[in-house]
């Protein structure tokens, strides 16, 4: 598909959007089979864009709820909702949404399929995963900084507090990357596609809210021990946090990235009974 022909010749491309487009119809195709979706799901799109993706959804799903931005773009919408009656299209801006706002147009539960915009990447996977809306799953392409980011292994550089928070309730998986020549107009960087399937129930935790807390402290400074980061965390003293870091069975000078997710979950819980006393 041409994205030029699409849009308009009068169209201008926003930096400041991040608009960068699919054409080609086979990524089109292989984004909807990567993500898993078929006649019986329900499909929450973030960022139509041309409506390249939304025209491939429309032909494999029940149900496609675009969401877009830039009004500026509603006639080449309009050309997909008018050939695929199963696909609607919102001007609105789904970080800014309530998550009833959310539920009056897309009926759960659902998927997310997106190619985002990359400066929202973070913020919309954690509007998603720490919402009460029933979202089975996320497939977005995104940077493949962020991927590799996503992905990474404890005590590694790419390894930090978002690594640990999805991967506590989600699997991660890269499942493609994509060369910056397929997008229009081109990005400065390569991309990959990358699946989120939520298991909220994955871990058991004593308390959510402490073990988000304890993954913020373990890569608040990481110059500084553990240890003294729960001291600032959480107000505790350094004693009491040495002997809490003893007990879940890791050296006291010991760093937070080194940490893997199933650490962290046992130190916040640790950390639950001893705030709790």
């Amino acid at each position: 598909m041409d994205i030029k022909e699409l849009v308009g010749n009068g169209f201008r491309f926003k930096k400041n959007l991040g608009q960068n487009f699919i054409g080609d119809v086979n990524l089109l195709k292989a984004i909807v089979n990567d993500a898993g979706a078929d006649e019986d799901d329900t499909v929450a799109e973030i960022g139509a864009g041309a409506g390249t993706l939304t025209r491939a959804l429309a032909e494999r799903v029940k149900k496609v709820v675009a969401f877009e931005v830039d009004e500026e773009l509603s006639d080449a919408l309009k050309k997909v909702t008018e050939e695929y009656p199963n696909a609607e299209v919102h001007f609105a801006d789904v970080l800014k949404l309530k998550d009833d706002e959310i539920r009056e147009w897309v009926t759960e539960p659902f998927k997310v399929i997106a190619n985002l915009p990359y400066y929202v990447t973070t913020p919309m996977i954690m509007r998603f995963a720490e919402s009460e809306l029933n979202v089975s799953s996320m497939t977005l392409m995104m940077q493949k900084e962020v991927a590799d980011r996503l992905t990474a292994k404890e005590d590694t550089e790419n390894y930090g507090a978002i690594t640990v928070a999805l991967r506590a309730i989600a699997d991660v998986e890269i499942k493609r990357t994509i060369d910056r020549k397929m997008f229009y107009p081109r990005p400065n960087v390569d991309s990959a596609l990358v699946k989120i399937d939520f298991r909220r129930d994955k871990y058991g935790f004593s308390d959510y809210k402490i073990f988000k807390r304890t993954v913020k402290a373990a890569f608040a400074m990481r110059r500084k021990t553990l240890a003294n980061n729960l001291v600032s965390a959480f107000g505790i003293k350094k004693n009491d946090a040495e002997k809490l870091i003893e007990k879940s069975g890791f050296p006291t000078n010991i760093r937070g990235e080194t940490l893997s997710c199933e650490d962290i979950i046992l130190l916040s819980d640790n950390l639950s009974e001893l705030i709790k006393g």
